[in-house]
């Protein structure tokens, strides 16, 4: 089930999820990570996001550049669901666990 936050209760949502998730930046109503990893943890980041993403039916957009991975959730103009942003907290679990931090 998808959860969609308008109004007031939404701009407070976001603005505590934010707070939460260090290193995540809103876009409109997405939301990006940037992330300086190798390709070796590129790669296992991007296993561990696909298996969390497709339990909850989520797609975010990862590439990667050079020495760095970015990673976007959210849909352009549609409002940030309460999977997109538990996915986020979820990439944040994962990159700890494939960094080591």
């Amino acid at each position: 089930m998808r959860v969609l936050f308008n109004g007031r209760a939404k701009h407070d949502y976001l603005s505590d999820a934010l707070t939460l998730l260090t290193g995540w930046i809103r876009e409109g109503e997405q939301i990006r990570r940037t992330l300086v990893i190798d390709d070796t943890q590129h790669a296992a980041l991007t296993e561990r996001v696909k298996v969390v993403a497709d339990a909850l039916r989520v797609r975010p957009e990862i590439s990667r550049r050079a020495d760095h991975t970015q990673i976007r959730v959210g849909h352009g103009n549609a409002p940030l669901t309460e999977g997109e942003v538990l996915l986020a907290a979820r990439i944040e679990d994962a990159y700890r666990a494939v960094t080591g931090s």
